[in-house]
């Protein structure tokens, strides 16, 4: 079974984040016809789904029923999301809510005291755990502080240290990581051959029109493998191109271009099996 699968329920995002790669793909929304049909083709093959892969889940009107069902077919829900939306996310039948604070800098024009008010009183009510996510060091932090500052009103500091970052308050994190280069085929550094990722191993990423891809960072479908509206899951991962994206995993090399111009491979090489 594979832990994780991003699917793409929308790849419209309401920010313009600097961080972003964005995607040249067509703006899209998954209709429910859709989502049954992809969900089905999924259940028992994935353990958790990540309603994220680009664009903002949120946006979605059908979100809430989508949760719903998605546990109905035995998965784990996870949204990632900027927060800007939050009065919008169900209060339960989510596991875990990964918030990106980060989005706020990257923007500029967020009132931060209501954004960090309207993302605590969601912390506050949720039944799911929620991570404040800061994965911005080296890069647009310099509201980091002033974040904090909006956030310790609430959850009173000191904090206990967790990895990457701190416990709040029982299922209320804080996480921080370095800001990392996005895959591209146009970026100028090749970060080599000798990689080892859980794309295909541990994640897949099923775009919004089905194309299934490798991992949550293939933000424009250069490595598709095949369509879940056309194909079993089964079939798209034994083709030849995803057989020689996994072989090559194992034996730590990148076989795909993109992935050897993928900063947040290239940084966490100390994960390598």
């Amino acid at each position: 079974m594979i832990d994780r699968c991003y699917l793409e329920i929308t790849d419209v995002c309401n920010l313009q984040c600097v961080f972003c790669p964005k995607t040249k793909r067509a703006p899209k929304t998954m209709s429910h016809q859709e989502f049954d049909t992809l969900t089905d083709r999924l259940k028992g093959q994935v353990r958790f789904l990540y309603f994220h892969l680009m664009g903002e889940p949120l946006l979605h009107p059908c979100l809430p029923q989508f949760i719903e069902e998605a546990r109905a077919k035995g998965f784990i829900p996870v949204i990632t999301t900027n927060g800007t939306l939050i009065g919008r996310m169900p209060l339960t039948g989510i596991y875990k809510v990964n918030i990106s604070l980060h989005s706020f800098e990257g923007n500029g024009r967020i009132d931060p005291e209501k954004y960090i008010s309207d993302i605590i009183g969601f912390s506050l009510k949720s039944d799911a755990i929620t991570v404040l996510r800061l994965w911005n060091r080296g890069g647009h932090d310099s509201m980091n502080d002033n974040l904090i500052n909006l956030i310790a009103k609430v959850y009173n500091q000191p904090w206990t240290e967790v990895k990457n970052g701190y416990k709040l308050a029982e299922r209320v994190f804080i996480e921080y990581d370095d800001m990392f280069e996005w895959p591209d085929h146009d970026a100028p550094e090749d970060f080599g051959e000798e990689l080892f990722c859980y794309g295909l191993r541990g994640q897949i990423g099923v775009l919004v029109d089905g194309t299934v891809v490798p991992c949550c960072l293939d933000h424009d479908g250069d490595m598709a493998l095949g369509n879940l509206h056309e194909q079993p899951l089964e079939t798209i991962l034994k083709s030849d191109r995803a057989r020689r994206i996994y072989d090559g995993f194992t034996s730590h090399k990148a076989v795909e271009p993109l992935c050897r111009r993928c900063g947040y491979a290239a940084k966490t090489k100390q994960y390598r099996k």
